[in-house]
């Protein structure tokens, strides 16, 4: 017997199938990670088939060294998957047969931890034992008391409790026995009480009309509040009872404890936690439950698609909308477009959830491809907290150039007197975006890439909010040697420095990614701020998501303005879903909540619609705009991005690449709408030099112009340059 086996090597030359010879004396399945001989090394490998026959001469053959699990890694649907990836995504095998693992596995890195017990041994006749002993043999009169009353201890207490000894002497007796235990390293999890209550008829309807036996695709529009993962729960909890599994994907790894918490009370060791916020550990632990069937539901962000569960009775992904659900660093890959995949193989149903489902999704519900259900209302009968919009313009006039409005202001003072919460919402970390000088106009950059320096006060740096490069701050320019330093747009650090000026007896918390880099600190800043009266919360869009705190009665939301002017087609759907998503958080119980938007430009159209909560009259609009602009979802965008740590080699193979699809855009030229090359909007990150090409065409002739592209890209892969495709990109910059 043979195995086509791909090494875990991330080389283009090395990414094909080798065949070794499968010894007698090992068992060898599809899936199975084994080590084998590679040149003069000894390596990692993957299974991938089993054949009788090779085309290779037996004795050019190898073999296969060992098995490197007791079990199959990866499952015949991710072996499947896999081949769906590589086409689709025009990915290398090992890249993805990596994401089906946790990178802890490769190498050895983390492997299960054991604890050693001592059991007593029932056949022993321990009465006439402790007879025989002497009258002074205290210690072990006392471990045979503890043995009568205790069948089973761990080995280190009796260690110390009994002596070493004494326990060593047991165990050559034949007293007592031996036997390991494999201990799971458990994420930690928040605990509060539960509140009980029932289905609202909007959540009946939705809950009876998934058919949990058909694959079909539903998209569940609920505003914030209604609800929806009490939809969700109590689908998966039916799809248990089945017999069958389920996965879970949330958007933020900040959600991930109170929906943890939530998924916890309801289906206890059933849940395992997967995210990147665990420690390795943890995650392989975690990962195991999974894949050996003592967990039975997955739960985590955007890598939870690849959670190694067999029979699989539903997937659901929350906030659908969310741009973190695609992958934007190699492999480069969409979680719906995954999830769709193992939800046809497992031949069950996907459920996509939020509050502003993205513009494609709901035109998927117009045509039919998808269901549409829905939870227009509140779950606790309440209405949405009105949203108050101020004109900063008119505020400057009025004599106030500061970071608050007068309305928020007071609402802030309203809320601190109540003993009340409220949140604080600014999509920009650091204390300033950048730092410029008046004189000479200046901008610190950093070296490395191609854009401005991060001002960073709690720690005097200017930082690179690209590669993470840190420089000291400016007090006198570089250039001109002037002290007129002048300071960017806010940041959060800076309303977090206002705030505690303002409300010096007040908790004030801020949660970004320069506060939540440690293990558990999500989970701490949300545990703090929800015991905290009164309290303020500070934050990017980590806290604009999911959460439920019942005492926030106040939502700001800083700079509405930032999200809405980008160069991006999808700027207005994502201003409006931050808008609608943060405005959420606000009065989800009994009290009434208000929200207070602060913008420049308050007749804008995005503003209209998202004060009224009004999802329907602005998809109207953007799907008109999409339509007769040729934009996505009746288009398909491709970026092809070129990197190089040479301006030269960077640039000569833009060309080649643009020159040689020229051919397919002339032979498919009434289906393209754009077609150019240029520099990145980003030029430089981590000193490669960005060059990329743009390309929008028709969906009809998406898979045939795709592989075209794939064809030629391919051609010019080498270790001078990294080349990537992507489909409908989430970023241009």
């Amino acid at each position: 017997m043979f195995a086509e086996v791909i090494v875990d090597v991330l080389n283009s030359e090395t990414d094909k199938v080798f065949d070794y010879k499968i010894p007698n004396n090992l068992k060898i399945e599809e899936g199975t990670r084994v080590l084998v001989s590679f040149g003069n090394r000894k390596i990692e490998g993957y299974v991938i088939k089993i054949k009788q026959n090779s085309n290779v001469k037996e004795e050019k053959l190898k073999e296969i060294i060992c098995n490197i699990d007791d079990f199959v890694a990866i499952l015949p649907e991710m072996l499947k998957l896999k081949d769906y990836m590589v086409k689709r995504y025009n990915l290398r095998v090992a890249d993805v047969l990596r994401l089906f693992i946790p990178s802890e596995m490769r190498s050895g890195k983390v492997k299960p931890i054991f604890k050693t017990y001592c059991k007593l041994n029932k056949s022993y006749n321990l009465d006439e034992f402790a007879n025989s002993l002497k009258k002074n043999a205290t210690k072990q009169m006392s471990f045979i008391l503890f043995l009568k009353e205790n069948n089973v201890a761990d080995i280190t207490f009796l260690n110390k409790e009994f002596g070493s000894q004494t326990v060593k002497k047991f165990i050559e007796l034949g007293i007592i026995k031996t036997f390991k235990e494999e201990i799971d390293r458990r994420p930690q999890i928040i605990e509060r009480n539960q509140e009980k209550f029932e289905h609202t008829l909007e959540q009946k309807r939705a809950i009876e009309n998934v058919k949990l036996n058909e694959n079909n695709t539903y998209l569940l529009h609920g505003v914030t509040g209604s609800g929806k993962t009490e939809v969700y729960m109590t689908l998966i909890e039916k799809v248990l009872e089945s017999g069958k599994t389920a996965i879970m994907l949330v958007p933020e790894i900040s959600l991930t404890p109170q929906i943890m918490f939530n998924f916890k009370n309801r289906f206890g060791e059933n849940v395992a936690l997967l995210h990147s916020g665990l420690s390795a550990g943890e995650r392989y632990d975690e990962w195991r439950r999974l894949r050996c069937g003592k967990a039975k539901v997955a739960v985590g962000a955007r890598s939870a698609i690849f959670a190694p569960l067999e029979n699989v009775g539903i997937i659901i992904i929350d906030e659908e909308h969310d741009s973190s659900y695609s992958s934007e660093s190699n492999p480069r890959y969409k979680t719906v477009e995954v999830a769709d995949f193992r939800a046809k193989y497992n031949d069950c149903p996907l459920l996509l959830g939020s509050a502003t489902p993205s513009i494609s999704s709901y035109y998927n519900t117009e045509i039919g491809k998808y269901t549409l259900l829905e939870l227009p209302t509140r779950a606790n009968g309440k209405d949405m907290p009105k949203i108050q919009i101020v004109d900063m313009l008119s505020e400057i006039r009025n004599g106030n150039s500061g970071i608050f409005s007068n309305a928020l202001k007071d609402e802030l003072f309203r809320c601190v007197e109540e003993k009340k919460q409220a949140m604080l919402f600014l999509n920009r970390r650091g204390y300033t975006s950048f730092m410029m000088c008046r004189n000479c106009g200046y901008v610190a950059k950093c070296t490395d890439c191609d854009v401005s320096l991060v001002y960073h006060k709690d720690e005097e740096k200017l930082k690179c909010h690209y590669c993470g490069k840190r420089f000291k701050a400016l007090t006198l320019c570089p250039e001109c040697g002037s002290a007129e330093i002048k300071q960017g747009a806010i940041g959060t650090q800076r309303v977090v420095s206002e705030l505690k000026e303002m409300f010096p007896n007040v908790k004030i918390l801020r949660m970004d990614n320069d506060t939540t880099k440690n293990k558990n600190s999500h989970q701490k800043i949300l545990e703090e701020f929800s015991s905290s009266h009164p309290s303020i919360l500070v934050g990017t869009q980590m806290i604009a998501k999911g959460h439920d705190f019942p005492d926030v009665i106040l939502v700001g939301i800083i700079d509405a303005d930032q999200s809405l002017y980008q160069s991006d087609y999808r700027s207005p759907e994502r201003a409006f879903a931050l808008i609608t998503q943060v405005s959420g958080r606000a009065g989800r119980k009994d009290l009434e909540g208000k929200v207070i938007l602060q913008t420049y430009n308050p007749k804008h159209y995005v503003y209209k619609f998202a004060s009224n909560y009004n999802y329907k009259a602005f998809y109207e609009k953007e799907i008109n705009l999409r339509q007769t602009t040729k934009f996505p979802p009746f288009t398909t965008i491709v970026r092809i991005l070129i990197s190089s740590d040479k301006e030269e080699i960077a640039r000569d193979t833009i060309r080649s690449v643009y020159n040689d699809l020229a051919d397919v855009y002339n032979n498919y030229k009434e289906d393209f709408y754009y077609f150019n090359a240029m520099k990145s909007p980003v030029g430089k990150i981590k000193n490669k030099i960005r060059y990329q090409i743009l390309m929008r065409f028709t969906k009809s002739k998406e898979d045939v112009i795709m592989e075209k592209i794939y064809g030629v890209v391919d051609k010019y892969k080498c270790s001078k340059t990294s080349i990537f495709v992507e489909i409908d990109p989430q970023s241009l910059s």
